[in-house]
This record gives structure tokens, C-alpha cells and sequence, in this order.
């Protein structure tokens, strides 16, 4: 049984190198027109990004239509924002503490 997937496995999949514009539905044609990749690479990313819940695909008659679920992306701004402040303040103490060291030589 293979894991569920999340947003940051979505968006560190080395084939996530392709965007297309999300602001409005669009079929999965009208997406693959625009890369220079196979449709089979394609599909494999908006699978992807469809079990993480960036992505949702409907069936319309013939079409698969592919609509974004920018919220989840949230998830990923309130890791980066936390972590980023954690370093942030980590690295601050190791300058100060390397400056301080250097001026007691």
C-alpha cells in the first residue's frame, strides 16, 4: 500500500519543473500542449498532485478537466514561514557567537 502523498512531496517531485496556468479549469490536452515532455509525464505529475489535494480532476464527456486547489499550497507557506524564522534566529546566535569569538582572540 503505497503512502499517501503531501503538498511538499508534490512540489520536490523533480518533474514539477512545469507550470501551467491555474486560475481557471482546463483540460489535461490543453496542459500537455505546453510542455515539451511526454503525456505520460504528465499524467504521472497531475497524479500526483491530485492525491496531495493541489489538484482535482473531473470527467466532462471525453475530457479530463483539472482545476487547482491553491489552498493546500497554504500548508507549505506556514512550514517555510515557521522554519524560516527557526534558522533565521539559529544562524543570528552562530554569527554573533562567531563574532564574539573572533573579537575575544
Amino acid at each position: 500500500m503505497e503512502a499517501r502523498r503531501d503538498v511538499l512531496q508534490a512540489i520536490a517531485d523533480p518533474k514539477s519543473h512545469y507550470r501551467y496556468d491555474a486560475k481557471a479549469p482546463v483540460n489535461v490536452n490543453t496542459i500537455a500542449e505546453q510542455f515539451d515532455i511526454s503525456r505520460q509525464a504528465i499524467s504521472l505529475h497531475l497524479k500526483i498532485l491530485v492525491e496531495c489535494g493541489v489538484l482535482t480532476m473531473k470527467q466532462q464527456g471525453r475530457e479530463r478537466i483539472c482545476e487547482a486547489k491553491l489552498e493546500k499550497l497554504n500548508e507549505v507557506n506556514e512550514w517555510i514561514t515557521e522554519y524560516g524564522q527557526f534558522w533565521e534566529t539559529k544562524l543570528d546566535a552562530l554569527g554573533k557567537f562567531l563574532d564574539n569569538n573572533k573579537k575575544s582572540k
